[in-house]
């Protein structure tokens, strides 16, 4: 079953998110929740569309969409985002791994910028439980996203990702990669080495 984002899917996503990224490796696991959730407040502030895959009344996933002419954040989200950030931001810890989101937000924008190109929309965030994968429920996802999408006549739209994700399945969609930038962090004394891309889709 797919419905809009509820306030109470929050922790459920928040784990998915953690795992999935591995959100552990930045230190403690109270650190690691707060980073998923604060990225999870993050995003919801920068969409105009949102669809949860439920299954046995537990969220397995999430997609959300934004048409970047109507996009307007209501004051809730807002304050939800900034009361999370704050939250993750009280210790160094969490202050390391906000910086490494906003290292993420400087290579996309960089990304962006590479493309010269006035998107009409953008997914802004896509994640699905990796024991949920193959069963179709990412493409169930996307399809309803592309709906979404056709119905406000955005034409041109893109999404960010990266080596950590399954990023093929965009291709398999028929997502063009457009732009690439590749990156090494360093956290918690060890190196991380990521290449970055913007695909996008036209119709």
């Amino acid at each position: 079953m797919l419905r809009e984002f509820q306030p109470q899917d929050t922790d459920a996503l928040a784990d998915i998110i953690r795992i999935t990224w591995g959100y552990d490796k930045f230190g403690s696991h109270e650190t690691a929740c707060k980073l998923a959730r604060a990225y999870l407040d993050l995003c919801l502030t920068n969409q105009t569309y949102t669809q949860v895959a439920i299954v046995n009344d537990v969220p397995v996933g999430i997609i959300m969409g934004k048409n970047i002419n109507k996009h307007k954040c209501p004051e809730y989200l807002n304050m939800r985002q900034k009361q999370s950030m704050e939250e993750l931001c009280a210790t160094k810890e969490g202050r390391d791994a906000a910086e490494f989101y906003k290292t993420i937000e400087r290579i996309d924008d960089e990304l962006l910028k590479q493309c010269e190109k006035p998107y009409q929309g953008e997914v802004a965030f896509f994640v699905v439980n990796a024991e949920y994968r193959g069963y179709g429920i990412g493409g169930k996802l996307f399809d309803a996203m592309l709906s979404y999408m056709k119905q406000e006549e955005i034409h041109d739209f893109y999404l960010f990702t990266d080596t950590s994700c399954n990023f093929s399945f965009y291709e398999y969609k028929g997502m063009k990669r457009q732009q690439e930038i590749k990156h090494q962090f360093t956290v918690q004394g060890k190196s991380f080495a990521f290449d970055f891309f913007l695909y996008d889709y036209h119709w």
